[in-house]
Formats: C-alpha cells, sequence, structure tokens
C-alpha cells in the first residue's frame, strides 16, 4: 500500500477493500486515531481549567478576599463554572475520547463518520465555551448540573444526537457481531442522558438569555434531582464503567472476571440507578411515599455498584505485580476503590437518620469528591497514560513522573477529604446541639462556619496537590507526544463478515449482545420505569401539593429581586427549606410546606448550607440589615466569609424585562392578571419606593431602581405567605 494513503484517508470511506466472499477474507481499513487526540487535548486543557477554578473558590470560602471584589468572579456565579467544567468539559471530553478509541476497537469498524466526529468535537467545545462566558455574567437556570440557559441547551442537545449517530452508526457497521460489554454503557449513557436533558430543560423562554422552567416547586424538586442524581449516575459512572471494561484489562493484560457478573452489573444498574434520586430531598417539602422510594432504591443500589467494583478488582488477579511498577494501574486500583467507597456512602447517606445529620453539609462536598477526584480523575489520568503512548507509537517519557503525580493526586484527596469529612460532622452535630436548658447551643449560625474556617483552607491545599500533579500530567504527555508522531490513521484489519451467526448461539445473553436496537429499546424501557412511576402521581394527584389559599404570586419588583438572587447564585450557598427538625424550627421557623412553592419557577431549595436558611427570613431583619449585610456582610456578621456586593448599589433594575417576565410566568399557569402586567413597571415602582422611603427614615437613602431594592423586596417576602412563630431564634 502507498506510503502517503494515511494522508488522503481523512475523508475516505472506511473500507478500503470490498468485503471477500470467502469466510477467511479480511478487510483492511484504519481507525481514527486523530479525533481520539483531539478529545485527550481538551481533556487536559479543560481538567486544568476546571481544577484550577476549583482552586479558586476553595480558597474563596476561606477567605472572601480570594472574591476579587467584583461581581464576575464571586463563588456564587464561578461556583456553577467550575461543576459544568470538570463535569462536561474534563469529564466529557474524557467519555468521548474513551469511547471513539474503544469503540472502533471494539467493533472493528473506524467511525462511522468523519464529519460528525467533527461536528461533535468542536460542537462540544463550542458549549463549553459558551458556559465560560454566560454563567460568570448570570445566565444561569440555577438548577445543579444543568445550569445553562435554553440555547445553549438546544445547542447541546444537537450536539449530543450528533454523538449519538455516530456511534449507533459505527455500531450498525461492525465487523465484530458481538456488542463487548463496554459498548451496553455506552448505549446506556446516550439514551439515558438525552432523556435526563430533555424532560429537565424544559422550560419557556422570556428572551435569549432568560427562561422560567416549566416545572414549579415541589414537581421542579422531584425532576431536577431526578436529573441531577442520574447526571452523576449516567455521565459520571456508567459510562465510565464501560471504559473500566475495557481499559482495564488492556491494561492489565487480563480477561474481565466474571462476564456473567458483568451482565448482572449492567442490567440491575441501569434499572435501580434512575429511582433514587428523591434521596437528595429527604425531610424536604416532597411526598413522603416518594421520599421512602428513593430511600430503598438507593440502598438496592449498592448490590449492582459493588459488583461492578468487585468485577473490576477481581480482573486483576495475578497481575497485583504489575501494580508495584505500573502508575497506569495504580491510577485504576484507587480510582475502583473510589468508586467502591463512594458507591457505599451513597447509600449509607440515603439513610433517613444518616442523612438527617449529612444534608446541606460538608460531609456531601466530600462524598462527591472522593467519586469525581478519585473515580473520574484517576480512570482519566490513567487512560491518558495509556493511550498517548499509542496514539503517538512511542514509549510514555516518565513513568517516574506518572508516579509522582499518582502520589499527589492520592495526597490531594486525602487533604480534601478527611477535612470535610470533619468539617460535614462538625456542621451537622452543631447545628442540632442543644443546651440542658432546650435552647440551641449555637444559636448564630455564624459559629458553626467560623469553626470549620481551618478544613477549607486544609481543603483547598489538598486542591493544590491534585492539581500540581495534573501539571506534571501536562508535561509527561507534552514530552510523549513530542518523542513520537501522531499515527492519525491506524492500518488494521479484521475478517470480513459473511454470514451472521444466529442471534442465540452462545451464551443465553447473546440474543441482545448482538443486537444493538434491541438493546437500545430495553435499557431505555429499564431507565425509563422509574421515572414514571414517581413523576404520574406526583405530577397527577393534586393532594401531593396541597395549595395554601394565602401563597400569592410574587410582586413585580419581588421578582426582579428574585432572579438576582439566581444571578448572583446565593442558591450556592443558602437553602429555602426549612425541615421539620426542632433544631431547624427553633433557629429558623416554622418547617417549609409544599403549597408555598407552588409559583416558585425555578425552585431555589439549594443543597448545600454555607450560610443559614432563609425560608423564613422575611421580615426577620429590617430594611437596614439587609442593605449594610449586602454591602458589607462582617458590619452585621462579624467574621462573615461572604462576600460584599457593592455593584448591587450601582445598577439599575432591568425594567425593560417586567412584562415579559410576568406574561411568561402567567403562560404557564401563574395567576397574574392582565391588568397587573400591563403596569408591572409602575407596580414596581410604587413597592420600591415604600422600601426606600423605609430606609431613609433610617438616613439611608437609595435610588428605587437599584437592584439591591428589589433584592431587599424578595427577601423580605420569603417565608411570610404562611403565619409563623412571632420569635425566630
Amino acid at each position: 500500500m502507498s506510503t502517503n494513503v494515511a494522508e488522503v484517508l481523512d475523508n475516505a470511506p472506511d473500507k478500503l477493500k470490498p468485503k471477500g466472499r470467502d469466510a477467511g477474507a479480511t478487510d483492511t481499513f484504519f481507525y481514527d486515531n486523530k479525533i481520539v487526540r483531539d478529545f485527550g487535548i481538551a481533556t487536559v486543557f479543560w481538567g486544568v481549567a476546571g481544577m484550577l477554578i476549583g482552586v479558586i473558590i476553595a480558597f474563596q470560602l476561606a477567605n472572601p478576599d480570594v472574591n476579587m471584589g467584583n461581581q464576575y468572579t464571586t463563588f456564587g456565579r464561578v461556583r456553577p463554572l467550575h461543576t459544568n467544567a470538570v463535569v462536561f468539559a474534563f469529564v466529557g471530553n474524557a467519555i468521548f475520547m474513551g469511547v471513539y478509541y474503544s469503540l472502533q476497537r471494539l467493533c472493528k469498524a473506524r467511525m462511522y463518520s468523519n464529519l460528525l466526529s467533527k461536528i461533535h468535537f468542536w460542537g462540544w467545545q463550542t458549549v463549553i465555551v459558551l458556559a465560560v462566558i454566560t454563567l460568570p455574567l448570570g445566565m444561569t437556570s440555577s438548577k445543579e448540573y444543568a445550569e445553562l440557559e435554553w440555547p445553549i441547551d438546544i445547542l447541546l442537545t444537537v450536539i449530543w444526537v450528533v454523538f449519538g449517530w455516530n456511534m449507533f452508526g459505527t455500531i450498525a457497521k461492525r465487523r465484530e457481531k458481538h456488542m463487548y460489554v463496554a459498548i451496553w454503557f455506552y448505549i446506556a449513557t446516550f439514551l439515558t442522558v438525552a432523556v435526563l436533558h430533555i424532560v429537565n430543560s424544559y422550560a419557556l423562554p422570556v428572551n435569549l438569555f432568560k427562561s422560567y422552567s416549566g416545572y414549579a416547586g415541589v414537581q421542579d424538586a422531584l425532576v431536577q434531582w431526578w436529573y441531577g442524581h442520574n447526571a452523576v449516575a449516567f455521565f459520571l459512572t456508567t459510562p465510565f464503567l464501560g471504559l473500566m471494561y475495557y481499559f482495564l484489562p488492556k491494561a492489565a493484560n487480563r480477561p474481565v472476571y466474571s462476564y456473567r457478573l458483568s451482565i448482572i452489573h449492567f442490567w440491575s444498574l441501569i434499572f435501580i440507578y434512575i429511582w433514587a434520586g428523591p434521596h437528595h430531598l429527604l425531610y424536604t417539602s416532597l411526598p413522603d411515599w416518594a421520599q421512602s422510594l428513593g430511600v430503598a432504591f438507593s440502598v438496592m443500589l449498592l448490590a449492582p455498584s459493588w459488583g461492578g467494583m468487585i468485577n473490576g478488582l477481581l480482573t486483576l488477579r495475578g497481575a497485583w505485580d504489575k501494580v508495584r511498577e505500573e502508575p497506569i494501574l495504580k491510577f485504576m486500583v484507587v480510582a475502583i476503590t473510589a468508586y467502591g467507597m463512594a458507591t457505599f456512602e451513597g447509600p449509607m447517606l440515603s439513610l433517613k437518620n444518616v442523612n438527617a445529620i449529612a444534608h446541606f453539609t460538608d460531609w456531601i462536598v466530600a462524598h462527591v469528591h472522593v467519586g469525581a477526584l478519585g473515580w473520574n480523575g484517576f480512570l482519566t489520568f490513567a487512560m491518558l497514560y495509556w493511550l498517548f503512548p499509542r496514539l503517538y507509537k512511542t514509549e510514555l517519557f516518565s513513568k517516574k513522573m506518572a508516579n509522582a503525580h499518582f502520589w499527589l493526586g492520592t495526597l490531594g484527596i486525602l487533604f480534601y477529604a478527611i477535612p470535610m469529612y470533619w468539617a460535614g460532622f462538625t456542621q451537622g452535630l452543631m447545628w442540632k446541639q442543644f443546651t440542658a436548658e432546650g435552647t440551641l447551643q449555637y444559636s448564630n449560625f455564624l459559629e458553626t462556619v467560623l469553626q470549620i474556617v481551618p478544613m477549607y483552607y486544609l481543603r483547598g491545599i489538598g486542591g493544590i496537590f491534585y492539581l500540581s500533579g495534573v501539571f506534571l500530567m501536562v508535561y509527561n504527555l507534552y514530552k510523549t507526544a513530542k518523542s513520537g508522531s501522531l499515527v492519525a490513521n491506524e492500518r488494521t484489519e479484521a475478517p470480513v463478515i459473511v454470514k451472521a451467526e444466529s442471534a442465540n448461539a452462545g451464551h443465553w445473553h447473546a440474543w441482545i449482545e448482538k443486537r444493538p436496537m434491541q438493546m437500545a429499546i430495553w435499557a431505555t424501557v429499564a431507565i425509563l420505569i422509574g421515572g414514571l412511576v414517581e413523576f404520574i402521581p406526583a405530577f397527577v394527584i393534586k393532594s401531593n401539593v396541597p395549595t395554601i389559599a394565602s401563597v400569592k404570586p410574587y410582586t413585580s419588583l419581588e421578582l426582579q429581586g428574585r432572579d438576582l438572587y439566581i444571578k448572583e447564585g446565593c442558591v450556592n450557598c443558602h437553602t429555602q427549606m426549612v425541615r421539620p427538625f426542632r433544631s431547624e424550627t427553633e433557629r429558623y421557623g416554622e418547617y417549609s410546606k409544599a403549597g408555598e412553592f407552588v409559583y416558585d419557577h425555578n425552585f431555589l431549595w439549594g443543597s448545600k448550607r454555607t450560610g443559614p436558611d432563609l425560608h423564613r427570613v422575611g421580615g426577620k431583619y429590617p430594611h437596614s440589615w439587609h442593605y449594610h449585610h449586602m454591602m458589607d456582610p462582617t458590619s452585621m456578621s462579624p467574621g462573615s466569609i461572604m462576600p460584599a456586593y457593592p455593584w448591587l448599589f450601582e445598577q439599575e433594575i432591568d425594567m425593560s424585562t417586567t412584562q415579559a417576565k410576568l406574561k411568561t410566568l402567567k403562560q404557564l399557569g401563574v395567576p397574574y392578571e392582565e391588568e397587573y402586567i400591563a403596569n408591572a413597571n409602575e407596580e414596581l415602582m410604587a413597592q420600591a419606593t415604600v422600601i426606600t422611603g423605609q430606609l431613609a427614615k433610617e438616613g439611608i437613602e437609595v435610588s428605587p431602581e437599584t437592584e439591591i431594592v428589589a433584592l431587599i423586596a424578595y427577601l423580605q417576602r420569603l417565608g411570610t405567605d404562611i403565619k409563623v412563630k412571632d420569635e425566630v431564634k
């Protein structure tokens, strides 16, 4: 074959020879390594960026000066940028890198379309760049792991379809009839993420930069955490399990321990996982039956999760001597162990007695990062170290450097997780501590925050260790690439399939392992059942969300203030959900009722209390307190780690959007009168003038058009629709 064939293959047909007519005939074709390399470089780049942002926000929680004093770099705005960068940019590109490499070899076929591969790559990077631009600007839906606004959601959907088209096209033209277990996980990932994204992203646009969720309150919370939990399951777990089933046997040069166990692992995992979302909402206003379903299936989830972990670790039987020498295997062993730890802790945290202490604390942050840093991070590093020498036909530049990366990364995980567990235990216990006289021992929430600030510094140091290891990897991979030459199109041969074998030949499960459409259909059925069982009663049976006559829609000023609360990312640090515990009702007031949230598009219950719960803050303090607190938090709460928000006192409310927002919410069922919508800005100014008048009596002069006035109006409304205790401790 001509030596320059590889140069013209980028747009050439996959097959260079027609299928043979004899059983012994072979096809010569070329794997596309360039797209794997591209996703690999993107993985490294976004990994560094996302982790660097993570280190910055870690120190922001320890020292508010690290917020840098401007609105685009506060913790509230940058924290979702960090999660999107590490989840969708770093981990997402790693998934595509691994899938594009392994799928071609498992199918014995080049990717279906070079053009689709390129569209997928550049489209995915475009989505990430748009996230980098919009999130610091405060353009966010506030939904965890789904913060991007509707135009980007649509683009993301299109790019995901392109990925699926390319993947299923490759599977359809495969030369290897049997679909290995890794492909099952890839199929389930594509289908489930598509369903999750489309359902959770249902929203009605106000304009190009703003939308409101199509769901409200309790129902929005149920959908969001069905999505949030299963985004972890089907974006951070199932694709990585598929990659584990491919790359671990390759790296260890050992077959998978048990193929039968992989069958049980796959089907039980995708069926059970989808039910467990409500465990994120225990003791909230979610109906008890939904909470109980979440708990039951979360406990069951331990079995298939550990089945996968055991299958992975036992694959190394007879190869443990290699673990001492090979940094790639070290990364893989710790990754699988971290997966086992995280998937044991998840069911444990779903038990109500444990959740009552752990929820809203840094314990959850530690739990998430054991999985993210250990499972996703370390398995990604292992894949990069394994792939780059093969893509460039050379040896890894330095095993010693890779080993140093491993130990720095491990040290980073320990320095991150242990202080966060300590902080979480401390928070959970201090929040619930009563004196012998029956009063809260730590009645000032800030006392519990100041106690754990040293842990936040240690967490930041752990991040520096972890990131330092990544910088070593960047240099190591760069030198590896420089020492070799990219094999953009890798020549290979595979036997021609003359006649398909019987679909029922061999193992009992073989009938579906050779039929991708049936596999896709049954996987879809498996993941839809749990969601439908939870959603249909929650949406259809009205008694699940009892209405409260005194609950009214937000005024136009309060709505603008609520959107500012969302824009500034306040939900990242403050919850709006008082749980029915004595420790919480004594501290905050009456516990939260489902009917109070019927007009909340989007829900703002939150998942972490770095600051106190705000659902009953309305009327607790005078307007002047909120004014001074937003200007300089330490003036009202000495030692506060909250940053100042001086721009709220300079920027004016965007009143050009008021009517459009009210009209959009009316379409979603919020009972605004047409007359009120027509006079929305007049009503806004009337209420704002009342607030500024009251502030003037305390010597504070502020324009009624400024954003701080709208935010004060919103905060003063919270929790006042129903009767609460006269005194809130």
